[in-house]
């Protein structure tokens, strides 16, 4: 059997309101690591409260690579993620220290571990039709075709997210095959790193929801409302650009638009969260090669250490992508 001279890596994953960051920074101040975020809005400058970013004082304690890069106007795709994080791996692994990639972005972990695969171009005229067949029959409805063609693509697509929608029939129609198959497909290659990943993953989904209801309930008592609104005064975001598609910051655009009340916009926000952690965990399922912790049976620092501390130790190994271990629980069913 041959060696496995790649150097090392953490993927620390979990739904939202999970606890990641806070995880990620205490094994950092036990560890030579070094952080990466892997979150498609924390990318965006000016996506503060409403994307629990880290805080300043958080960050100058713990820098996190990719956060801040992008300005809301400019979209960051999968590819371009891929990209970065490989640069931002290179110079952690080239400073000593092993990279520990921490968020809930399971697009960006699959496109930067599998590759991304060829998928078919878009279409103007599909489009054009898709849209037709929307506005008469609602995206809801569109979500629900998806859902027999393509049921991967489904469980984490929003069934209002109107441009994951139109894009996921849209290649079905043009290539014949759901987009998670070609999803799936990837661009080849071995992963350059060696990886350990670690799932953050409620047994009982209860207290997770409560945790996302009260850290919403405390981004709007810090202002979130109010960084909505300095967004749209900059005039040149609008309703359809990724950044403001985000969870949270759609429905409090749309409130700033004038549809529902406060007690609505709250309700759309929470539920929009707790269908984001729904496909997040959905995925997370996916991942059987990861140490499932369950954040609400205790801390989790101790049980991650105790994974974290033997692969660093490691000298190496033969074959395979990721370090396997033992859940420390079933994966948890849906309820």
């Amino acid at each position: 059997m041959s060696l496995d001279a790649r150097p090392l890596a953490i993927f620390l994953m979990g739904p939202t309101a999970s606890g990641k960051t806070a995880l990620a920074c205490e094994l950092a101040d036990r560890f030579p690591l070094g952080l990466l975020s892997v979150d498609s809005a924390l990318v965006y400058r000016g996506l503060d409260i409403g994307a629990a970013k880290p805080d300043a004082a958080t960050l100058a304690r713990h820098p996190h690579a990719l956060i801040d890069i992008r300005d809301p106007a400019q979209p960051y795709s999968a590819a371009e993620f891929r990209d970065d994080a490989l640069a931002a791996m290179r110079g952690i692994t080239a400073q000593g220290r092993v990279p520990l990639l921490v968020g809930g972005t399971g697009l960006y972990f699959r496109a930067l571990q599998r590759g991304l695969s060829e998928l078919p171009e878009a279409d103007p005229a599909v489009r054009a039709r898709l849209a037709d067949e929307a506005a008469r029959i609602g995206w809801p409805a569109m979500h629900a075709r998806l859902a027999q063609r393509d049921p991967a693509a489904a469980a984490r697509i929003g069934r209002n997210d109107a441009q994951r929608l139109q894009r996921a029939l849209e290649v079905i129609e043009l290539s014949g095959r759901p987009l998670s198959e070609l999803q799936r497909g990837g661009s080849g290659g071995v992963f350059p790193w060696r990886v350990l990943k670690l799932a953050l993953l409620p047994a009982d989904r209860r207290p997770l929801h409560t945790r996302i209801a009260q850290r919403f309930d405390a981004m709007l008592a810090a202002g979130f409302l109010e960084e909505v609104r300095v967004l749209r005064k900059r005039g040149d975001l609008h309703a359809d650009l990724p950044a403001i598609r985000a969870v949270g910051y759609r429905q409090g655009w749309e409130y700033l638009d004038g549809q529902g009340d406060a007690a609505d916009f709250r309700d759309r926000a929470i539920f929009a969260t707790r269908q984001l952690a729904k496909r997040q965990i959905t995925w997370l399922r996916a991942e059987l090669d990861a140490r499932v912790l369950d954040p609400e049976l205790a801390p989790p620092l101790a049980r991650a250490a105790e994974a974290v501390r033997p692969f660093l130790g490691a000298t190496g190994r033969s074959g395979g992508d990721s370090v396997r271990h033992r859940p420390e629980n079933p994966l948890p069913s849906s309820p």
